[in-house]
């Protein structure tokens, strides 16, 4: 049984179907999570990603995770690999801006934690309010020390836009990897996000 509901995003080029064969055997040995895979809402067209250089397509990407977010039961978290880890972390700029302002135009973007995958900041000054404070939710980002794709130091730009990220290497590329490491970690942190959950429902109920 699942007590976790994750969002999961997949990388340029990718599919729904893709990110699911991808993390397979990452996902097979987390014990309850349920991982909801999603298109983008320009694949439709036959697009291949969540926005193109510096951030064309963004604003519409932008409005479907709105829509998303408000319509789908509540995601727990998120995970992102590739240009899916960066949008995850734009969805974590998002939902930052929704703490300061509950009623504000970016909409009900809620979750509590994060996991990014090969991710990476992007650039584009479209982009660049998002980045103007650190994010408080949760995360865990993955890097691959042999990633050609995206370069590690640019995985931990991205770690280091979060407050007391949780970093896991391992000694590969450009994948979803499920070494023993990144499962123990990955598994230690979700139980800390159970937990935390449990220590609230108990709080409230005094």
């Amino acid at each position: 049984m699942s007590d976790l509901r994750v969002l999961a995003l997949y990388g340029y080029h990718g599919s729904a179907d893709i990110l699911r064969r991808q993390m397979k055997p990452l996902a097979s040995s987390l014990r309850g999570v349920e991982f909801v895979h999603v298109d983008a809402p320009s694949l439709a067209g036959r697009d291949v990603g969540w926005w193109h250089s510096p951030a064309r397509g963004w604003d519409r990407s932008r409005a479907w995770a709105l829509e998303l977010f408000a319509e789908q039961p509540r995601f727990d978290g998120v995970f992102g690999f590739s240009q899916g880890a960066a949008m995850t972390g734009l969805l974590a700029g998002m939902r930052e801006a929704h703490l300061d302002d509950p009623q504000g135009p970016r909409g009900p973007i809620a979750f509590d934690f994060a996991v990014m995958v090969g991710g990476f900041k992007n650039d584009a000054p479209q982009h660049a309010e998002l980045y103007q404070r650190r994010f408080t939710v949760p995360s865990v980002h993955i890097i691959g020390d042999a990633d050609q794709v995206i370069p590690p130091h640019e995985s931990r730009d991205l770690a280091d836009q979060f407050i007391d990220p949780v970093v896991l290497t391992h000694t590969g590329g450009h994948i979803v990897p499920s070494t023993p490491a990144v499962v123990d970690g990955l598994t230690r942190f979700l139980d800390r996000v159970r937990a935390g959950r449990h220590a609230d429902v108990k709080d409230g109920a005094r």
